[in-house]
């Protein structure tokens, strides 16, 4: 089922930066989890639990559990042009997540994708 979300609901949910921050990870990485997040952005699980938590009720996320794990990744099915506006803004902002990127690649017990 498409996500139903309008320029208002996006916007507002990429209001905060910190969720402006997890999208464009998300948009970068594909998947990761509240474990890479914590790092990659240097804030606490429940501050990244709430902001997730926001960012999959709008329809922006999905998520899944793997073991102990669950995963986060933009919805599929999101319309074209919200997916060409954070492919965009992730290219164009590269410089804006380095620390958040540098900090995710130097996490050295980052779980393991099976599936």
């Amino acid at each position: 089922m498409p996500v139903l979300l309008n320029p208002a609901e996006l916007f507002k949910a990429l209001a905060d930066e910190t969720r402006t921050r997890i999208a464009l990870l998300m948009t970068r990485e594909g998947e990761l989890c509240v474990c890479e997040l914590t790092v990659a952005l240097d804030l606490s699980q429940p501050k990244i639990s709430r902001h997730l938590a926001l960012l999959r009720g709008c329809g922006l996320l999905l998520d899944r559990r793997q073991g102990q794990w669950i995963y986060y990744r933009l919805h599929p099915e999101l319309p074209n042009w919200i997916s060409e506006l954070l492919q965009s803004t992730s290219q164009a902002n590269g410089q804006w997540l380095m620390d958040d990127v540098q900090r995710l690649q130097g996490m050295h017990d980052r779980p393991l994708r099976c599936c």
